[in-house]
């Protein structure tokens, strides 16, 4: 097991949440990792915005060169998010996550094309083989998506059904070999039940509702930013971009 991985997976177990900057290039992630943060996630929306792509429709092999390039310019450690693997079979996948120098990933359950959850036993079944490939190299967050995608053929769920979906799906990935789950997109007074219920360590998106402290007493083990920092940065680009349009005199 890789000493990288090793301090992943050990920065799960607390006391206090892992807090985990999402960054988009090489710049972004020397200022977290210099600001003095111990690990890093990329996004994989923000990466996708970087390249030109909307959400969900970057290829692989760009996703890739940019997440090497993020892991090959920091010296912490860097979790993937590779949103459902590019259906690559598990053996490829853990080797080109190596490849690239990362020591986790984010594996969501659903398909970014069809935006339709995946069977949970097809995705464990997926999880399992991931696991078995990388052994404990790999720190492997298993996103549950049931609070944003449908399911195929059903309407609205109550918000008891998604929570016991949510639970369901979580203890199924970590039973297949997952170190973390990631009800992305949960309601914040949705997490102190998901986390009692849940048989392993949970990854809440910070939404700008709680603080991080707040998160935090709700029992959470793992803060990420999904695009949030990506769409901060942009904006203060923009804003850059206009004063120096209206130094130079241009139009509005």
């Amino acid at each position: 097991m890789t000493a990288a991985a090793v301090r992943l997976r050990e920065m799960h177990a607390g006391p206090q949440p892992l807090i985990l900057p999402n960054v988009w290039d090489a710049a972004s992630a020397r200022a977290y990792a210099d600001a003095g943060f111990a690990a890093l996630a990329t996004s994989s929306s923000a990466v996708a915005a970087t390249l030109g792509y909307a959400d969900g429709q970057t290829p692989a092999a760009e996703m890739f060169a940019a997440v090497a390039r993020i892991a090959r310019s920091v010296p912490v450690p860097v979790t993937a998010d590779v949103e459902n693997g590019y259906g690559l079979t598990p053996s490829e996948l853990v080797a080109t996550l190596a490849e690239c120098g990362v020591v986790g990933c984010n594996l969501e359950d659903s398909d970014p094309a069809e935006r339709v959850l995946t069977d949970p036993d097809q995705q464990a079944d997926f999880v399992a083989a991931v696991r078995a490939e990388a052994g404990r190299n790999l720190v492997i967050n298993a996103r549950v998506d049931v609070f944003v995608r449908p399911r195929a053929g059903a309407g609205p769920a109550e918000p008891s059904a998604l929570v016991e979906a949510a639970v369901a799906r979580s203890n199924r990935y970590l039973a297949a070999g997952a170190d973390c789950c990631y009800p992305i997109l949960a309601p914040e007074a949705m997490l102190p039940e998901l986390v009692r219920l849940i048989a392993g360590p949970v990854n809440a998106m910070y939404l700008g509702g709680l603080t991080l402290a707040e998160l935090a007493a709700a029992g959470v083990a793992r803060i990420t930013f999904g695009g949030l920092l990506h769409h901060q940065a942009e904006a203060a680009l923009r804003e850059s971009a206009k004063a120096l349009a209206a130094t130079a005199g241009l139009p509005d």
